[in-house]
């Protein structure tokens, strides 16, 4: 990934809508020389979403990112439903015009998008679509079939969208600083365009979800021996609990860490749907694994971000008792608590 990227997020940056713009410009070792939001035109990405981390500029046009040298835009939005509209249709045709490669992890595929095509090709661009699998995707070979060696830690969540990517890389982070032979699974586009590899399981046809998850422990098994799977949705979530599933049953964790957006008690777009007490989501997730390969949970992640600091430690105290597990926020005050015990509910 040796191109300079701007991230695009009109009108949207600062909000929670472009967490594939913040996680990229949090995480992922890729120069980023521009973000595209005229509404917060003149600032940095720390200024406007503290973590962020990283001093980026925000600029009004696509024009002022190519003039800082941008090569490939990416979409950093990830909308509902992941379909590209009609005015970012109107954008990447400029980026094009102006010497950009696109990059996206929508749902509508780019290079199946004929006038895309084109504007591509007259202009010698690159199309590339981040949540395109792989077209050999099976069935699982079964929860056993890795070798024993590999240990497979799975982050999993009361609702969408709450930090269950951020705290495994956190703990990834965590990891390999004590030297650890760690590595974080992308299962969603905002991880691959991290991490460059990965497969988005929530765009592969529901019979392979699972075995997308195991061939994407076999391949992070190539690299080290404890993997930190990144998870999709909910197990109750009313749209996206089947991608949740076939990723558990998929990915065959050994242990479990449970992420959740402290003050939520409803499913966010489906406001009937309540979120039950954290014990019982820990209780839901351990029944859901034990036929196929039980695992336990070892600790809580909370995204403590609406909070100010007393109230996120009486929160986090207050999980803790209610589940008898540690809990801690991994991006506000650290992820060592939490690895601490995920390592030592592991086999």
């Amino acid at each position: 990934m040796s191109e300079r990227l701007c991230v695009f997020a009109e009108g949207k940056f600062a909000t929670e809508d472009a967490k594939t713009g913040h996680g990229v410009i949090r995480y992922a070792p890729r120069e980023i020389v521009a973000v595209v939001d005229s509404t917060a035109a003149g600032r940095r990405a720390d200024e406007v979403v503290p973590y962020c981390a990283r001093p980026v500029p925000i600029v009004a046009t696509l024009a002022e990112a190519a003039a800082l040298g941008a090569t490939r835009l990416l979409i950093g939005v990830a909308p509902a439903g992941g379909k590209l509209t009609p005015a970012w249709r109107v954008a990447l045709d400029e980026a094009m015009a102006l010497g950009m490669d696109i990059e996206a992890g929508l749902h509508t595929v780019l290079t199946d998008d004929p006038a895309l095509v084109a504007t591509a090709a007259r202009h010698g661009r690159r199309l590339i679509d981040l949540r395109l699998g792989p077209s050999d995707l099976d069935l699982p070979l079964g929860p056993y079939s890795r070798a024993s060696a590999t240990r497979v830690v799975h982050s999993v969540g009361s609702d969408c969208a709450i930090g269950k990517m951020t705290a495994t890389l956190e703990l990834d982070r965590a990891a390999r600083a004590r030297g650890l032979a760690s590595v974080f699974v992308a299962t969603g586009q905002t991880g691959i365009a991290i991490t460059g590899w990965g497969i988005a399981v929530d765009h592969v046809i529901s019979d392979y979800i699972a075995g997308a998850a195991e061939r994407l422990v076999q391949e992070g098994a190539t690299h080290g021996d404890l993997l930190f799977v990144e998870g999709q949705g909910s197990l109750y979530h009313p749209a996206y609990s089947g991608v949740t599933l076939g990723l558990l049953h998929g990915s065959a964790p050994d242990v479990l860490v449970l992420s959740h957006l402290a003050g939520a008690t409803a499913i966010d777009g489906y406001e009937t749907v309540a979120i039950p007490p954290l014990a019982e989501v820990v209780a839901w997730y351990e029944t859901a694994c034990r036929p196929v390969r039980p695992a336990p949970v070892a600790a809580i992640a909370l995204n403590t971000r609406r909070l100010d600091e007393d109230d996120a430690r009486r929160v986090i105290a207050a999980a803790e008792d209610a589940c008898g597990l540690p809990a801690d926020d991994p991006v506000r005050f650290g992820s060592d608590r939490l690895l601490d015990a995920i390592l030592a509910a592991l086999p």
